[in-house]
């Protein structure tokens, strides 16, 4: 499933992840600081302002502020590019693979494409606080704003969005050639070694659909896993340096920092209430998919073969179908009973925790949007079992179909309790 489009897929994984650490910790220990004398942005219009205006320049120091704070941005994407690009030079050059333009490129892309996108969901955050603050005042003191300040706000979001939905299309395309591309392996591997293969139940259908899927899934799983990353880096230090300004929280009183903790505690428990509650899915998806194939199978036959598919053994097969529906249907019953009362209920855990603060008044309407949305994206992130459950299910069922190949292949033993072993058709 993974050999077959990365290059030592454990090891691969495993290196990302310890280079990835390393070039954080190199960020804010070594190179972070060294923008001004390593940085190339001032060849594309974002060069550092170099000495700062006396105190009394008020409007100057804001905007030489902005400029380092923009010149630091674009150093870091230096940074970001040049690590990038070491890490797949590396592999390309330490073990070559076929599909490494994909596997390899292709994987270093989606991650700082999706980086790219947070960054601009940053933004749209910070944006909302200023235009939620423009009409507190322009609704608490009449006439304040001329129609041309809040047009030209509204404007400078649609700058944003434009970016963002370019960029997200573009990234959405290239995704699915990825995910084709990843299937195309998987096809040519299982299928140059089809004699081994062809015996196992349901083998058609798993070269053809299952690759299909757990490439999908696989990559729309890992793709949120990265997004939910990247969000907490981005929005857990905005949440906060925002939380600063709650003092108190209901039932707990004074705290410092509160909300980043309610989000975190909020998060674990409901992760544990709905993964408890759903427990139970991947086995019957996998038992779903075994009597599907059964079902389809002796239809197959019956295409060629007068004798197959009769009546009565297509009735007892229809009938495990059936039977193994509307077991799923009822565990898929109370498990979203669960998860979606814990989602609804978690949009009231922003202002519930906000309401000491809304009512005593200390901060403003802009603030208080920052803070719920940052809250939302932080939450969200923390929340990727949830919001990924179903999909997870799915997944571990596919991934044990093809387990079954991977066993022939390997030459190992089927586990006899997990039912990959060849399963006989119903007659």
């Amino acid at each position: 499933m993974f050999r077959s489009f990365f290059p030592h897929p454990k090891l691969f994984f495993s290196s990302f992840v310890v280079w990835s650490l390393a070039c954080i910790l190199a960020w804010f220990y070594a190179f972070g600081p060294l923008g001004e004398t390593l940085s190339l942005g001032g060849l594309f219009g974002f060069d550092y302002p170099g000495i700062y205006p006396g105190d009394g320049e008020s409007a100057a120091l804001e905007a030489a502020q902005a400029a380092t704070e923009r010149a630091d941005e674009f150093w870091f994407y230096q940074f970001f590019i040049v690590s990038i690009v070491a890490f797949c030079g590396f592999w390309m050059w330490y073990a070559p693979h076929p599909w490494q333009r994909w596997s390899v490129a292709g994987s270093a892309l989606v991650f700082f494409v999706n980086w790219f996108l947070v960054q601009l969901d940053v933004m749209i955050n910070e944006w909302f606080g200023r235009f939620y603050d423009l009409i507190q005042k322009a609704l608490g003191n009449p006439g304040t704003i001329s129609p041309s300040e809040y047009y030209w706000t509204l404007a400078s979001f649609l700058q944003i969005a434009l970016v963002y939905v370019i960029v997200a299309v573009l990234f959405r395309f290239f995704v699915s050639h990825y995910v084709f591309r990843w299937r195309n392996a998987m096809n040519n591997y299982y299928v140059k070694h089809w004699q081994k293969l062809r015996h196992i139940e349901g083998a058609s259908q798993r070269v053809q659909e299952d690759t299909k899927r757990f490439a999908a899934i696989t990559e729309s799983l890992g793709l949120s896993f990265v997004d939910s990353i990247m969000t907490l880096i981005a929005f857990l230090p905005l949440l906060w340096g925002l939380s600063a300004e709650v003092k108190v929280l209901p039932l707990i009183g004074e705290v410092s920092q509160g909300l980043v903790f309610v989000a975190i505690v909020w998060s674990v428990i409901g992760t544990a209430i709905v993964a408890a509650a759903g427990i139970k899915l991947p086995g019957l998806e996998f038992n779903n998919q075994m009597v599907e194939a059964a079902y389809r199978k002796e239809l197959v036959y019956g295409e060629d073969k007068e004798e197959r598919a009769a009546p009565p053994t297509v009735k007892e097969l229809f009938d495990d179908v059936r039977r193994n529906y509307f077991r799923l249907y009822f565990h898929y019953m109370y498990f979203n009973a669960v998860r979606i009362f814990y989602l609804q209920l978690g949009v009231m855990v922003p202002y519930i925790a906000l309401g000491p603060t809304i009512v005593s008044g200390v901060i403003t309407l802009g603030v208080m949007q920052q803070i719920v949305r940052a809250f939302g994206r932080v939450e969200n992130s923390f929340q990727y079992l949830i919001n990924s459950w179903s999909t997870v299910v799915e997944l571990l069922s596919v991934q044990k179909r093809l387990l079954a190949f991977e066993a022939v292949l390997d030459a190992e033993p089927m586990d006899s309790g997990s039912g990959l072993e060849p399963q006989p058709v119903k007659r």
